[in-house]
């Protein structure tokens, strides 16, 4: 007879595997302000963000540097080089303290081939991202500044995400803001000041912008 298992093995879960560093899965901490990788350099591993927010930014052979992403916690990035990618093509950066963990590509690349559920929950943060960058474009060519920066504050507060919002936006400059809508610096102030007036948002100097659920009205009116 086949020798019996004493105990049934447990179902993989996804939560737990990307919980625990081990088997070239790596934890660390970086400061505000710290890089995570940079353009340039070689692209060998994945990235899953357990708390915090990061900035995914991209220089021209200009020098010129352009804001493609904020992203944040359990959302992954440096995919790329699961696709041959062989150096990174963006540079990710801390905009607060966060915890993040670095899984090399060989083990990214084995769990995807061995755990459907590991699968599964990738697959739908690809497919997220791809339906995220696909409204951001339909944004840019088609909404005024003033929708676009409303649904980037929204974002960044988390409203549509199945948790909580979070409503406090990230420390993030309006130089930031303006690249990340597509506009000037001043504009961006314009419609700040024009949005807390109207109650949209909480901010000043000293304190964290707020953002609240009556922005959604920006984005909603045609």
């Amino acid at each position: 007879m086949p020798p019996t298992k004493s105990k049934a093995q447990k179902p993989f879960d996804p939560k737990v595997f990307l919980s625990k560093a081990n088997g070239g899965r790596t934890i660390s901490k970086y400061q505000k302000n710290q890089i995570v990788f940079a353009q340039g350099d070689p692209a060998d591993s994945v990235f899953y963000i357990h708390d915090g927010k990061v900035k995914i930014t991209v220089i021209s052979e200009q020098g010129k540097e352009a804001v493609v992403a904020i992203l944040g916690k359990d959302e992954f990035c440096g995919e790329g080089c699961l696709t041959g990618q062989l150096l990174r093509v963006a540079t990710a950066v801390a905009m607060t303290e966060c915890k993040i963990m670095k899984l090399e590509k060989g083990t990214i690349v084995r769990v995807l081939h061995d755990e459907p559920a590991f699968s599964e929950m990738f697959i739908t943060h690809l497919l997220t991202r791809t339906i995220r960058v696909e409204a951001d474009l339909v944004d840019l060519l088609f909404n005024s500044s003033e929708k676009r920066l409303a649904r980037t504050l929204l974002l960044l507060a988390r409203y549509g995400k199945q948790d909580k919002p979070a409503r406090v936006v990230p420390k993030i400059s309006q130089e930031t803001l303006a690249e990340m809508v597509g506009t000037t610096r001043s504009r961006v102030n314009f419609f700040l000041n024009k949005f807390k007036k109207l109650g949209f948002i909480e901010y000043d100097d000293k304190l964290p912008l707020k953002v609240n659920s009556s922005l959604l009205s920006v984005v909603l009116h045609d």
